[in-house]
């Protein structure tokens, strides 16, 4: 079985990429800039996301059997919210699975627990363009799924844990928000879960989040303690105070779907916890 990892190069991307490639799999992965560093077995291939005889030609090329949408465009309308419109548009009738990853920024915060049966209400730029995507996806491919996460960590790697260093360094200006909570959920589960979706015949939406609502503010001080930093050094702040604006209390509800995945998707306070 192939496998085409769109967004290879990230954070999730490569953890998709070593799970796959460790299991056996014929991976191919793209960049946007640059490959990433990863299995020598892996064949990448150049995208841009913007281009639609960019997306048909390594589609194409590559003939996958599953493609997983881990790309990140952040706020760039062409390449979050109409990329992935292409992408299901030019594996449409190829007969691949199709999993796209999506963002719990696609929620206002107003009614704090979310489930898979509710409602887009995005607030931010990027929120509207993943939840355009969402809506294209599914309007193309009925039979793909989408996949809603939260803050993504890793075993030190993620951008996260890295303004938590820099921020009790004194390197990094901001302050951690304690009224901005959301269920992060560690990069290997959430990988996981997303292979184990691509193996099965589940569509629509789907909530991967982790089991522990956090504030910004907790999670830091759990990654500080964990690195063994004095995790008082961390500023706290308010987003509701700040020149940032952004949903605020984002809890995904993912029971259904964890109910159904033999991964198990860990609690922030699980996998944060100092190792003895």
């Amino acid at each position: 079985m192939t496998v085409l990892i769109v967004g290879g190069s990230g954070f999730l991307g490569a953890e998709l990429i070593r799970q796959t490639a460790g299991a056996g799999y014929r991976t191919a992965a793209t960049y946007a800039t640059r490959p990433g560093r990863t299995h020598e077995e892996v064949a990448w291939h150049a995208l841009d996301l913007r281009s639609p005889a960019g997306v048909e030609a390594v589609v194409s090329r590559v003939a996958p059997r599953v493609v997983i949408n881990a790309s990140s465009g952040g706020a760039d309308w062409a390449a979050t919210a109409e990329g992935p419109v292409r992408l299901a548009m030019a594996t449409a009738g190829s007969g691949c699975r199709l999993i796209h990853v999506s963002s719990d920024a696609v929620f206002s915060g107003a009614d704090v627990r979310y489930d898979e049966s509710r409602r887009p209400d995005p607030i931010t730029p990027y929120g509207a363009a993943k939840a355009a995507a969402e809506t294209g996806v599914l309007l193309v491919r009925p039979d793909a799924v989408v996949a809603r996460t939260s803050l993504i960590i890793g075993d030190g790697r993620s951008v996260h844990e890295r303004a938590v260093r820099e921020l009790a360094a004194g390197s990094r200006s901001g302050a951690l928000f304690t009224d901005d909570i959301r269920c992060p959920v560690h990069v290997t589960d959430l990988a996981s879960a997303l292979l184990e979706l691509a193996r099965g015949d589940m569509c629509g939406v789907h909530h991967l989040g982790g089991s522990d609502a956090l504030s910004r503010y907790e999670l830091g001080t759990l990654i500080a303690r964990r690195e063994g930093i004095d995790a008082s050094r961390l500023p706290a702040g308010l987003r509701t105070e700040s020149a940032f604006p952004g949903p605020l209390d984002v809890r995904l509800d993912s029971r259904a779907t964890q109910d159904k995945l033999r991964t198990v998707l860990r609690g922030g306070r699980q996998f944060l916890a100092p190792e003895v």
